[in-house]
Parts: structure tokens; sequence; C-alpha cells
């Protein structure tokens, strides 16, 4: 005797079983697209298309800034300023704790605590001990003569002077590949010299420091004034070993390489040159090679 087939399960069946899915014409009721169908590949197709459609949807939200619209997202231009906002508001700060610093050390004067000197009763003192004779302190015709035979030998002594004005010999502040070149037509008055974190920066000639402090664009910026009216600039440093007011020598180390200010770019420094007020090309003075 033959076994009977097994009757494949109610579930089974409904999930097999197939159906046309057919689109007419409603006035001629002509067949104009067909298709089989069945449970199983109305779940199948249905749940691919829902995972197709939830991955579109985290790539649009995560990737694009469609994101900004959900509630507990910040835009980036928030966070820019944000992150600008902190800066300025650390530079803040340090103004004010020289401002309190220095309201600390004038207090006293203020308040009256510490008296000035008597200076004007001192000079009165030495006004009314003291007698000039001014008959004493009038020159004599052999001085009035020697006078006037030094005037008329260094009368022109100031051309003569500027004509044989010394040159000054620049050091070079780092040594490095030159990233980008002066060009007054971009207005970048000045060169970038890559170079590695914490390579000392040394001040190209003798010099005072007239500037030595921290902004937000610039980072850790020292300034420094030379002879014959140039003046050096360094920019980005990541430390400054000197303060203003500072004396400097030729080649002595004033700084380090740094990262700082919201303008740099990576480790480098940012070297101007200055004379009279107008802007020099520093390769045309030092080799930085």
């Amino acid at each position: 005797m033959a076994k009977s087939k097994k009757k494949p399960s109610k579930l089974k069946q409904k999930l097999t079983d197939k159906y046309r899915l057919v689109v007419l014409n409603e006035d001629t009721f002509q067949e104009r697209f067909s298709l089989k169908l069945s449970r199983l590949n109305v779940f199948v197709f249905g749940g691919i298309f829902s995972i197709l459609l939830i991955t579109l949807t985290v790539f649009l939200i995560a990737f694009t800034s469609l994101k900004e619209y959900i509630p507990g997202y910040s835009s980036t231009e928030l966070k820019k300023k944000a992150t600008r906002l902190t800066y300025q508001a650390d530079s803040l700060k340090m103004k004010i704790a020289v401002l309190e610093k220095f309201t600390q050390a004038i207090r006293p004067v203020l308040t009256g605590e510490i008296e000035p000197e008597a200076i004007d009763s001192i000079q009165n003192e030495v006004t009314q001990t003291t007698t000039i004779d001014y008959d004493k302190l009038s020159a004599t015709q052999q001085d009035l003569k020697f006078r006037e035979e030094i005037e008329s030998k260094d009368r022109y002594a100031l051309s003569a002077g500027t004509e044989n004005k010394a040159k000054i010999v620049f050091f070079a502040p780092i040594t490095g590949n030159v990233t980008q070149s002066f060009n007054s037509a971009n207005k970048h008055f000045a060169i970038d010299i890559v170079a590695k974190v914490g390579t000392p920066v040394k001040a190209i000639a003798d010099g005072t420091v007239i500037l030595a402090a921290w902004n937000v664009e610039t980072g850790y910026t020292i300034t420094i004034q030379h002879t014959n009216d140039y003046v050096s600039v360094y920019k980005h440093n990541g430390e400054l070993l000197k303060q203003q007011g500072d004396f400097v020598k030729s080649g002595e180390v004033i700084a380090t390489v740094g990262s700082t200010g919201e303008l740099t770019t990576g480790p480098h420094l940012h070297f101007e040159l200055w004379n009279n007020g107008y802007p020099l090309n520093p390769t045309n003075y030092i080799n930085f090679e």
C-alpha cells in the first residue's frame, strides 16, 4: 500500500498560496499588468524595503545637515561660534587678571597708604642753600670761537651719517621649508616656515620686545623692535620665553614653534619683517634653508 503524502500545515499553505495581482482598464477591462504574489513574497519584499528605508534615513540624518532639525543636535556654525566665544572669553579672562594685578599694585598709592616722596621740599632746600653765579656760566669769546669752528665742520654730518649707515645682518629665526611665500597682492605680508612643535624660535637681531601676548587669531605672538626702524613679528608660537620690555640678542631663543590661534594651519612659524611701517619680503634678507 502506497504511503500517503503528508499535507503541508495551514500556515505554510497560507504563506505559499499564489495570488495574481491584475491591473485592468476600467472601461474595456483589458489587462494592463499582472503579477504573481504570495504572502511570503510580500513579507520578504516589505522587510527588505523597510530595512533600506531605515538605512537611508539614518544616513541622511548622520551625514547631512538634516540632523540640525532634530532636537538635541547643534549646527556646525553654532559649534564654531561657541569655540570662538570660548577663545575670546579666555582672552578676556587673561586681560582681566592683568588689570586686577595692576589695580592691586596701584591701590595703595590711590588710597594714600604709600606717601609720595617730598621732592618739592628737597628742591626748595637746595635752592635755598645754594647760590648760583650765572656770570660764571656765560661763555667767553674763546669758547664761542671754538663752538663756531666745530659747528662749521659738523654742519653736514647728518647726511653723511645716513649715507654711511651700517647695515644689519639678520639671523634666521628657524630653518625649514617655506610653505607660503610673501604675497602683497593677497595681503600675506609674511612667510610660513614648517617646523616640529617645540623647535626653538630665535631673534633675528638685537632688539627690545615690544609685544609678547596671546590673541584669538594668531595665538602666542611676539614682536621685537630692532635698530634702523626694523620690526620682526613671530606668530602661532607654542610658548613665549620672553616678556614685553626684555632686551634680546641676535640668535637668542625667544619662543617655541606651535600651532596656536584660529588662523593656524598646523605647526609652523608665521614670520613678518617690517621697516618704517612697510612690509618686507623676509627671503630677500634671510636664508631660511
